[in-house]
């Protein structure tokens, strides 16, 4: 079964319930789990390694 792609506003409006007290932190970090928050992270942080090459090993960064 494929999970639909995270939805970005979804996510946040998650997190708003926190930050205004309508959920309690663990509802709040099971709904971004569910909502895909992981797989969006894991996107941005590919995308970036895509565009900067080799910036991220720590190799690169050693000079």
């Amino acid at each position: 079964m494929e999970l639909p792609v995270p939805d970005p506003e979804k996510l946040l409006a998650s997190w708003m319930e926190w930050e205004t007290g309508e959920n309690t932190p663990g509802r709040v970090m099971a709904n971004l789990k569910t909502g895909g928050l992981p797989d969006l992270l894991e996107a941005i942080i590919a995308a970036k390694a895509d565009t900067s090459g080799s910036a991220g090993s720590p190799a690169a960064n050693a000079g």
